[in-house]
């Protein structure tokens, strides 16, 4: 199969950007899996494994696909005048009155169900590009791996919840300081920031972390940090919202709004075992699986058929910020 893979950014990425990794990730098992692939992408994108075409934001995106491929890989919805079988990958929460294209593929049951969806693709993890996590490690601290600057994902929270469990947590995903916000929070040596990483000193960071510390106050797609942090042994205390529940089994980590059942929780972190957590990845969120899933929404669109039968839509309200108790 022919496909072509559009996202208009630099791939790949080097430390951020959970929608540019799935998509590095998955094109590397399609091509893996024998089929050709080509990435649409912004100027300065490089691939080992795969054909690069630039995206002139000048051109009609219909213009700059090639006659020879199949099917579409969209991050964003196709143009009126587009003429190839597509699919409409969607990782972040549109908005409550918009309604999505048929070819909409969500990342969670969750996700899918709240825009009256069945349809949807769990992203999964290249695990070549992970170092096999050391389950002999004394886990010293906690982490944060999340874009701090988003109060959806409550930075505060976490804080909150180490400090009284008396943990030292790790930020990944933000400063201290916040030109717009000043600073989030009065020095404390128990938090320390790292900014924007990858890599080393990421594994590193998640190899001697006894859990991710994930409160979300919205209602999350997917979050690869979970899968990640999961991987490299530790466990995820996180609100009930989203995906959460779907990802989350209690052999793997704890969900609850209540602030001080989670800290609870974080003072047993005995009670979860790092390798039961790093086989649960490497048995369900793998790239592999992830590359699968999407071929048959491929061929779906390829029969000429819709994926789902209305145009999806949120199905509910919800509020800007979820309950979360202290």
């Amino acid at each position: 199969m022919n496909i072509l893979i559009f996202h208009n950014a630099v791939l790949p990425v080097i430390e951020y950007g959970g929608t540019e990794r799935a998509l590095w990730w998955l094109t590397n098992d399609l091509v893996r899996l024998g089929h050709r692939v080509t990435l649409l992408v912004a100027k300065g994108s490089t691939c080992p494994f795969a054909e690069v075409l630039f995206y002139n934001p000048n051109i009609s995106l219909t213009e700059q696909i090639p006659d020879y491929i199949d099917v579409v890989h969209l991050s964003i919805p196709p143009p009126a005048d587009f003429h190839k079988p597509y699919i409409l990958m969607v990782q972040g929460n549109p908005k409550s009155d918009e309604v999505l294209d048929q070819n909409t593929v969500f990342v969670s049951q969750n996700h899918a169900f709240r825009h009256n969806s069945n349809a949807f693709v769990y992203n999964g993890l290249d695990f070549d590009e992970y170092p096999t996590p050391s389950f002999s490690n004394q886990r010293k601290h906690v982490h944060f791996l999340a874009n701090a600057s988003w109060k959806v994902k409550n930075l505060n929270g976490a804080v909150n919840i180490s400090k009284k469990a008396n943990e030292k947590l790790m930020v990944m995903g933000g400063s201290r300081i916040n030109f717009r916000m000043g600073f989030r929070f009065t020095p404390d040596l128990h938090v320390k920031f790292f900014g924007m990483v990858g890599g080393k000193i990421k594994f590193h960071l998640m190899d001697y972390s006894k859990a991710l510390l994930f409160p979300v106050l919205w209602h999350e797609p997917f979050g690869i940090a979970i899968i990640e942090s999961l991987y490299m042994g530790a466990f995820v205390l996180g609100t009930p919202y989203g995906s959460l529940p779907e990802l989350i089994t209690s052999e793997v980590g704890f969900l609850s709004n209540k602030e001080d059942e989670l800290i609870e929780k974080l003072k047993y972190s005995e009670s979860f075992n790092p390798k039961i957590s790093h086989e649960y990845v490497r048995d369900t969120f793998s790239s592999r699986k992830m590359a699968l899933n999407y071929l048959k929404y491929y061929e779906l669109v390829l029969s000429g058929k819709k994926i789902n039968p209305v145009a999806p839509k949120a199905t509910f309200d919800t509020p800007k910020y979820l309950p979360y108790y202290t």
